[in-house]
């Protein structure tokens, strides 16, 4: 009967750190790339597997027994690519050497995941975990964890949420403020896996090298930008510090919050859109008419935001004992919407306006340049 000594390398270290083409088949092979892989790396445990591999495989040579030696790798994508590559070896080795048994050789319950595997092919006669001698509980434990941080998944979702806990809370703690510091925790772990579920990560890299980007050439928008968000957070501090609870209903104080912020996210509006327009006619020397509406949307939003957040409030100061509509029949409340209404309905014919008289000047320039063109042929 035929044995096959099996070494499992299931995310490829052979061939990423040594450049090694598997399946690695036969004792010269092996021995070349446990050197190879020696040279490159000499920690990696795969080393140590490769060598058990190779000290097994002496013995039962020793022992007169019919007896052969694989390595086979997988792919850095630890998962379902890494064992189909592994599927596909398992089976060549199988063919290529006839063996009949399998003594597999694994350094660490990693690679103990295809064990099933390998089983549904062949019998599996024996199993050799292999780690250093110092302490194996405590070695095992220690590679594993290594293992799993140099994984850049692991990185992304565990490593990074805890150094960013740990930011947080030191700088809460370094400007003395402890007691703030469990709540700006929450809110960061919060709005991490907000960007997780939604998978905004690319676009907020994206974000970042733009802004980057920005610096490097002196754009404008950057710095309107900046002091945008300024600007927003300057007014959610004056809203907040301008709350007041004088109802037991949730929805008043909040009412009362985005009353005072309204005018805020106007103005940050308006200082982010004339940073982006600057910065548009700079580099294309034009201008980008479909803009023109902007300015009147957020006057709009103002007006009628603000008119709608304040009778709310007062609607609601006396709830659930009585819902206030006088409010909604005061002349300010008619005026600002009103006033709304009509910058709204000014920056939308205003639009159209504009864009027909564009229309007609590309009309008359195409016109233009095909008229010389039929002049210049003829």
């Amino acid at each position: 009967m035929k044995i096959l000594v099996l070494n499992v390398d299931r995310d490829d270290d052979f061939g990423r750190k040594a450049n090694v083409k598997s399946p690695i088949l036969g004792i010269k092979e092996n021995i070349n790339a446990a050197n190879k892989l020696g040279q490159a790396d000499p920690e990696d445990s795969d080393l140590n597997a490769i060598f058990s591999a190779i000290s097994t495989y002496n013995k039962l040579v020793d022992e007169k027994k019919d007896v052969e030696i694989a390595t086979i790798c997988g792919d850095i994508n630890v998962g379902i690519k890494s064992d189909e590559i592994l599927v596909k070896q398992v089976e060549h080795v199988i063919k290529e050497t006839k063996a009949e048994n399998v003594i597999l050789i694994t350094d660490g319950a990693e690679d103990e995941y295809i064990l099933p595997i390998i089983q549904s092919r062949i019998k599996i006669g024996s199993i050799v975990r292999v780690s250093v001698k110092q302490s194996k509980e405590l070695e095992d434990t220690y590679y594993r964890i290594i293992k799993l941080l140099d994984d850049e998944k692991v990185q992304k979702q565990f490593v990074l949420p805890i150094a960013l806990v740990l930011i947080v809370w030191a700088f809460f703690v370094l400007i003395g403020m402890t007691a703030s510091g469990f709540g700006a925790i929450l809110f960061t772990l919060g709005a991490y896996l907000l960007i997780r579920v939604f998978r905004w990560e690319r676009n907020i890299a994206r974000m970042l090298e733009e802004v980057k980007s920005s610096f490097l050439t002196g754009k404008l928008s950057v710095y309107t930008y900046i002091l945008a968000i300024v600007v927003i957070i300057a007014f959610a501090y004056f809203s907040y510090d301008n709350t007041r609870i004088v109802s037991e209903v949730v929805l008043v104080p909040i009412l009362q919050f985005l009353y005072n912020m309204v005018w805020g996210i106007v103005i940050a509006g308006l200082i982010a859109l004339f940073g982006h327009i600057i910065d548009i006619y700079v580099k294309d020397k034009r201008v980008l008419w479909n803009y023109w509406v902007a300015p009147f949307s957020l006057f709009a939003f103002g007006f009628i935001s603000s008119a709608v957040f304040r009778a709310l409030y007062e609607a609601l100061l006396n709830w659930p004992a009585k819902f206030n509509v006088d409010p909604f029949l005061t002349l300010s409340f008619i005026g600002y919407t009103s006033t709304g209404i009509m910058i709204a309905l000014v920056g939308a014919i205003t639009r159209l306006y504009i864009k027909e008289i564009n229309l007609i000047e590309d009309n008359n320039i195409e016109v233009e340049k095909q008229t010389t063109q039929f002049i210049d042929e003829n």
